[in-house]
């Protein structure tokens, strides 16, 4: 940590920070299924259930008044560009598991968003130093189109696993496959072993 900044280990690699098969962007491309979602923050919730007790349910002002981290990070999209140091604002996802008490039986989180999408990591990836649900981008509120008002990051995974709009986080004993994982996505999604589609 740097000036109150959690540095995710992917931006200390040196030369060695863009994983194989991606290329170097400045802008950040807008990526996602169907149109984004119309959502008004009286009525956003953020639900923590599944293998944890008690089930938690935040409201936005509720979530805004959790102790908040700065992570800069670099993104890797599974479409081939990575974009360095983006800086970001939100919860860690550590803060968010210590509002409940999980389950030993529990292995894997499903983080649900808007629309029915879900995407799955293991709990080490989920609970990464460097993970939160963030609501800012580079010191601004994240527009909808990148996921407003509360978005997943995952730095060390490729971005999709990075949900938008997110609603939920599940805790679950067994590993369910979400929305690309299913449409043939890999299952896990680490861009320095090119877990870009299918299984290896």
């Amino acid at each position: 940590m740097k000036d109150g900044v959690i540095t995710s280990p992917d931006t200390l690699r040196g030369g060695d920070r863009l994983p194989p098969g991606q290329r170097l962007v400045a802008d950040w491309p807008v990526l996602h299924h169907g149109e984004p979602p119309d959502i008004e923050l009286r009525r956003w919730r953020l639900r923590i259930h599944g293998l944890c007790a008690p089930e938690r349910t935040l409201d936005y002002d509720a979530f805004l008044a959790l102790p908040r981290v700065l992570v800069r990070s670099d993104i890797h999209c599974v479409t081939g560009w990575s974009r360095f140091d983006n800086l970001w604002e939100g919860v860690s996802t550590r803060t968010l598991g210590g509002l409940v008490e999980i389950d030993p039986t529990a292995r894997h989180v499903v983080v649900h968003g808007h629309g029915g999408f879900t995407t799955n990591l293991p709990l080490d990836d989920f609970f990464a130093v460097d993970s939160l649900i963030a609501v800012k981008h580079d010191g601004e509120l994240l527009d909808i189109e990148h996921g407003y008002p509360a978005r997943l990051v995952v730095p060390r995974l490729y971005f999709w696993k990075s949900a938008k709009w997110v609603t939920a986080i599940e805790f679950t004993a067994e590993d369910r496959p979400g929305f690309w994982e299913k449409r043939g996505y890999h299952n896990h999604g680490d861009p320095w072993k090119e877990e870009r589609y299918g299984e290896p």
